[in-house]
């Protein structure tokens, strides 16, 4: 007599290896999920091994339409449709370990610029051959980990990188452009752009990007000392009295120290630089000292570096005309 087959349902029967298989699968497909998620939808053939996909399975997978190959060994997860950042981020993958977006790719990244090429800006130190279709690929080996960092989970140049890399190809208007919008979105180091200007001497854009900090923010460029100096002789040659500077006044519990003061007029002039003064923080302190300042009987005016040194006879005509008001102290 032949032995009875197993029960469909047994435990060691075909429908309950089926069901083992596609649990597994399961378990595979929302692991690989969870990675793409993390990545804008994509994920490298090197996750995938090490999710324990073989390369035949990657490739079954690709057959039926879970994956979809957007560059050699990257692959889109469940539709081949991939967003602005998406295809960066498959970009970052293709070009290997420690590649990162970086150019006019980075710039639009970090809200610079727009860019409407198709072509995506890569640099990879050590990367070697032919760069994949659609991808500028960049090899330097002065990029540095500080250079280095990430935005929406995708591996880029620092902001202040990015601004050195697109002013090597980027227009002046463009790259004038760029840094304004860096600034409106508070995401500049001016020290740490100055840094990175010292010490990348001879490469192409340098000298067009320091320049145009040098127009926008002339106080980066020199000391406090300096700027004073400049603004006592804007006094000298306009025929204003000299100030007092940096004198020390005693406001209720407060000691505060001016930058420049004419006591008999009881004119303050505070020189605002928007490197130390455009922030949040900055503004609330500025306000409270003011008011102090107008509690105690002061007038308080406020001008710009940018004056001192590119505007100096008409701010010493506005500063004239402030001279010749009347002294509310001396009213009181």
């Amino acid at each position: 007599m032949s032995p009875k087959p197993p029960h469909p349902l047994s435990a060691d029967g075909p429908i309950s290896r089926h069901i083992g298989v596609s649990q597994a699968r399961r378990r595979g497909d929302l692991a690989i999920g969870a990675v793409a998620d993390r990545q804008h939808g994509v994920i490298s053939l090197a996750q995938l091994n090490e999710l324990g996909l073989t390369v035949r399975a990657v490739d079954k997978r690709v057959a039926i339409g879970r994956l979809h190959r957007i560059h050699y060994g990257v692959y889109a997860v469940g539709r081949s449709q991939l967003s602005r950042n998406g295809r960066f981020m498959a970009a970052v993958l293709a070009c290997g370990p420690d590649a990162v977006l970086s150019h006019r790719s980075a710039a639009e990244l970090w809200g610079m610029c727009t860019d409407q090429r198709e072509s995506i800006d890569v640099t990879a130190p050590g990367r070697r051959g032919r760069s994949p279709a659609g991808i500028n690929a960049h090899r330097h080996g002065s990029l540095r980990s500080s250079d280095c960092t990430s935005v929406h989970g995708i591996p880029c140049t620092s902001v202040e990188r990015a601004l050195l890399d697109f002013a090597s190809s980027a227009s002046i208007w463009e790259l004038r452009k760029a840094v304004a919008e860096a600034e409106v979105l508070r995401i500049l180091d001016h020290a740490a752009m100055r840094r990175l200007i010292r010490c990348s001497r001879g490469r192409r854009g340098v000298a067009r990007l320091r320049l145009l900090l040098d127009e926008l923010h002339p106080e980066t460029k020199r000391t406090r000392s300096e700027l004073e100096r400049m603004f006592l002789r804007m006094c000298s040659r306009g025929g204003l009295p000299r100030p007092e500077v940096n004198v020390t006044l005693s406001i209720g519990d407060h000691q505060l120290m001016p930058d420049f003061l004419w006591r008999d007029a009881g004119l303050i002039v505070e020189a605002d630089s928007r490197r130390f003064h455009d922030t949040h923080s900055a503004f609330q302190h500025d306000r409270r000292r003011e008011q102090r300042l107008q509690l105690a009987g002061w007038r308080v005016s406020r001008c710009t570096w940018e004056q001192v040194e590119r505007e100096p006879p008409r701010l010493a005509e506005t500063i004239t005309g402030l001279l010749a008001q009347q002294n509310p102290r001396r009213r009181a």
